[in-house]
């Protein structure tokens, strides 16, 4: 009895240890800094965890492109940090704790635009399906409040408007739109001339399989 004790003493320590040197760990790693350009398993790791929170990075594939850029600037919005796109150690911190905006509408399939936060959120069923990264319109230019629906759209590519020139443009209130832009058009601030710029990528996204539909409903707030 007393040598069975003893072993079972001897395995509690042993795993206690293992157990303090996993978390040592892990808080190691969230400290390293991963910016674009940067590969590996970490950067696989983020991208996989920002999926699973909603935020959209394309196919998580390791390497810190112009997809996960845009997915920590959504989620430094959201957790209100510095919007420069780099995961540093208190974005990955945010990441870690699963920081994620919550949906206002409560049942069926809605697109949130939230301008003070300046995301872009694909609701359904009440519950937070994608979050994107957008730059809505500036104080002169600004987006329209309101509750409206997604009318019409134009697939084909690129197209010249009144306000701007627009990627695969879904509109929702006359010549508003979510719409894509080159890399580099949306800022960490409102930039627009009133639409809600979103990357070329998350576009085509929006008009593929389960993305936006005439009809959806469009709430910006």
């Amino acid at each position: 009895m007393t040598r069975k004790a003893a072993t079972t003493r001897t395995v509690t320590k042993k795993t206690s240890s293992t157990t303090s040197t996993t978390a040592v760990a892990r808080r190691s790693t969230s400290r390293t800094t991963l910016a674009p350009g940067s590969k590996g398993p970490q950067v696989l790791a983020l991208q996989k965890r920002l999926s699973s929170l909603g935020y959209w990075v394309g196919t998580p594939n390791g390497h810190y492109g112009h997809g996960t850029t845009q997915a920590v600037m959504a989620v430094q919005k959201v957790a209100g940090l510095d919007r420069d796109g780099v995961a540093g150690p208190a974005t990955r911190a945010a990441v870690e704790r699963g920081v994620r905006p919550a949906a206002r509408t409560k049942s069926g399939r809605a697109v949130e635009i939230d301008l003070r936060r300046q995301v872009v959120v694909i609701v359904d069923g009440g519950r937070v399906r994608t979050v994107l990264n957008t730059s809505t319109g500036t104080a002169k230019t600004p987006t329209p409040k309101g509750t409206y629906r997604i009318h019409r759209g134009y697939g084909a590519g690129w197209r010249t408007a009144p306000l701007g020139k627009l990627y695969r443009p879904k509109y929702f209130h006359r010549g508003y739109a979510i719409h894509g832009v080159n890399d580099g058009g949306i800022p960490g601030v409102p930039a627009s001339h009133g639409c809600a710029r979103v990357s070329t990528a998350a576009m085509d996204m929006l008009w593929g399989r389960g993305g936006l539909r005439n009809g959806d409903k469009v709430l910006v707030y």
